[in-house]
C-alpha cells in the first residue's frame, strides 16, 4: 500500500511513500497530508470472518489488509497495549442508553480519552520504525486536551523518541493539564503556549513544512514527526473501532449483518469522523455520519452550506474543551477524496490566504451523501448529562453534543452508535453543575459525582492531584520553536 498527497505533488517529494515514510515524515508535498491510495475491501466475508474475533485479531486482519510495510511482529507487539485497557477482552464496551442507541466507549485506556485507542500502538509502532532505522525523532504533539496525554504516555522512555507538547494555556480541563504537566519521563516536554489550540497546531504544521527547522534539527542528528491526527499512523487505528462497533451491534442481535446504521461523531480535529468515513468507503453499512459540535460550529457550517470561515469568527472556550478548534486538520483528506487534489489545494490555500472557502453546490451535495452536522451549547449539554444521570449513565460533555444529532437529524430510525471520547472524570466540575452541584475544584466535584452517581474514580486520575509538578514553562506561540531547541 501506497500513501499519496492530498495537494499533489511539488517535484521534491516522492510522488507516493509507504506506510512507514508516511508516519515518519507526516508533511506532504505544498503543507499537505498522506493519504491512502486505496482502503481495504470491509466486504460481507470480512465481517461475519470477524464475527467472534477479539478486537486485537480484527485490529491485526485489518492492518493487514490495508498492506502496510510493519512487521507482524512489531503489529502485535503494538496491540497487546489494549491489555491494559480496563478490559482486556473489549477495550471499547458498547453500552445501550435509548432502544436504539448505543454508546462506544472509547476511554477505558491509561488517560481515560480515546486517543488511547489509536496513540498507544502508533507510539510503539513508530518508535520501533525509529529504532530499526537507529534514527533519532522529535515527536510534536498538539493537544486539545486528550492527545497531549495519550502521546506523553504512549512515547514515555521509548528510545529513541522525544516528545514536545503543546497546550493552549486555560484551554483544558484540570485534569487535562495534570496529566501532562506531572508527566517525569526524561524524553517529554510539556509546553503550556499563550494562546488557543488552532494556535498551537498551525506552529506545529509550520514546523512540520519548515525546512530551516529541519536543518536546525538535522545538526543534532534528530528527525521531525508528530502524533496529532495529520499523522496517518493515527488515523489507521481509528477506523478500526468503527468496524468493531458495527459487529458489536450483530453480536448483541441489535441488527442483522448487512443493515445499515448512524454514526454519531463529537468532531475537533475530524480524525475521529474520518476514521469512520473511510469505514465507510471501505464498505461498512453505515447510512450517514453525523457530526456533532459545540458552539464553535464550524464544522456544522461547512457541511450544512459549504461554508468555511474563520475570518468571521473567534475562538469560545466552551465546557467542551477538546473541540475547542476551528481549524480542522482532517476536513482536507476528506475533500481530497471528494474533489482531488487540485481542488484540495485551491481551498486550502484560499484558507490560508483569506482565512475563507466556499464549496459549489456540487461539492456541498457530494460532502453531504455522507455527513450531516448539529451544534449544542453549554447549557444543553449540561441538561443531557443531568438527564442520563438520573438513568443512571454519566456522560462527559462532548459525549452529550451527540443527543442532538441523534434526535434531530436522523431520516430514518436506525440503530444508532454515538462516540463517548472521554471519561466523565476528566470533565468532573462539569459534570457535577450539570447534577446541580457547582464547585470549583476537580479534587471536591469528583468526590461529589462519585458519591452521588455510584460511580467510581479509576486510580491513574485519583492519583493526579498528588504527583509533582514537573513542567511549568508557559510561552508565547512566537518562542515555540526556541523552547524545542532549548529542550533538545
Amino acid at each position: 500500500m501506497q500513501f499519496i498527497e492530498t495537494r499533489g505533488n511539488d517535484g521534491q517529494k516522492p510522488s507516493s511513500v509507504p506506510f512507514s515514510e508516511a508516519i515518519l515524515s507526516p508533511s506532504a508535498s505544498f503543507g499537505g497530508l498522506y493519504v491512502p491510495e486505496k482502503l481495504p475491501n470491509l466486504d460481507k466475508d470480512f465481517l461475519e470472518g470477524h464475527l467472534s474475533s477479539h478486537y486485537k485479531t480484527l485490529a491485526l486482519d485489518f492492518l493487514q489488509a490495508f498492506g502496510i510495510d510493519i512487521e507482524t511482529e512489531v503489529l502485535e507487539e503494538a496491540l497487546k497495549r489494549y491489555d491494559a485497557f480496563d478490559d482486556p477482552s473489549n477495550p471499547v464496551p458498547l453500552s445501550q442508553i435509548e432502544e436504539d442507541c448505543f454508546v462506544s466507549e472509547l476511554y477505558h485506556g491509561p488517560t481515560r480519552a480515546f486517543k488511547d485507542m489509536a496513540l498507544q500502538p502508533f507510539g510503539y509502532v513508530l518508535s520501533k520504525l525509529a529504532q530499526k532505522r537507529g534514527e533519532k525523532y522529535l515527536i510534536m504533539a498538539a493537544t486539545s486536551g486528550d492527545t497531549g496525554p495519550a502521546t506523553l504516555e504512549t512515547f514515555k522512555n521509548q528510545e529513541g523518541v522525544k516528545v514536545a507538547c503543546l497546550y493552549p494555556d486555560g484551554g483544558t480541563s484540570d485534569v487535562q493539564r495534570l496529566q501532562m504537566v506531572t508527566e517525569d519521563g526524561a524524553n517529554l516536554k510539556v509546553i503550556g503556549v499563550k494562546g488557543d489550540f488552532d494556535d498551537t497546531q498551525n506552529t506545529l504544521k509550520d514546523l512540520l513544512a519548515s525546512e530551516d527547522f529541519k536543518s536546525e534539527l538535522k545538526e543534532r542528528g534528530i528527525k521531525l514527526s508528530a502524533a496529532n491526527s495529520v499523522n496517518f499512523g493515527r488515523i489507521i487505528f481509528q477506523i478500526i473501532y468503527h468496524i468493531h462497533s458495527y459487529l458489536e451491534l450483530v453480536r448483541k442481535e441489535n441488527i442483522k449483518m448487512g443493515e445499515k446504521i448512524y454514526l454519531v461523531v463529537p468532531s475537533g480535529n475530524f480524525g475521529n469522523a474520518l476514521g469512520a468515513y473511510y469505514a465507510k468507503r471501505a464498505g461498512l453499512p453505515i447510512e450517514k455520519i453525523l457530526i456533532s459540535s459545540n458552539i464553535n460550529n464550524i464544522l456544522t457550517d461547512w457541511i450544512t452550506n459549504g461554508a468555511y470561515d474563520l475570518t468571521t469568527r473567534e475562538l469560545i472556550q466552551t465546557e467542551s474543551p477538546a473541540m475547542d478548534i476551528l481549524k480542522s486538520s482532517n476536513v482536507e483528506r476528506i475533500m481530497f477524496d471528494k474533489f482531488g487534489a487540485v481542488r484540495t489545494k485551491e481551498l486550502m490555500e484560499a484558507l490560508e490566504s483569506e482565512g475563507k472557502y466556499q464549496l459549489t453546490s456540487d461539492e456541498l451535495a457530494l460532502l453531504r451523501e455522507d455527513f450531516d452536522a448539529s451544534f449544542s451549547d453549554d447549557e444543553a449539554c449540561e441538561a443531557v448529562i443531568g438527564k442520563y444521570a438520573k438513568k443512571g449513565y454519566i456522560m462527559d460533555p462532548h459525549t452529550a453534543t451527540c443527543m442532538k444529532a441523534y434526535e434531530t437529524l436522523r431520516d430514518e430510525k436506525l440503530p444508532t452508535v454515538i462516540y463517548s471520547t472521554a471519561e466523565w472524570t476528566k470533565f468532573s466540575t462539569t459534570v457535577a453543575k450539570a447534577l446541580g452541584h457547582e464547585v470549583e475544584g476537580d479534587i471536591e466535584a469528583l468526590q461529589w459525582v462519585s458519591e452521588h452517581a455510584n460511580v467510581s474514580v479509576p486510580p491513574m486520575i485519583n492519583g493526579l492531584f498528588s504527583k509533582p509538578i514537573i513542567h511549568t514553562v508557559l510561552v508565547d506561540k512566537e518562542s515555540i520553536k526556541r523552547e524545542m531547541l532549548n529542550f533538545l
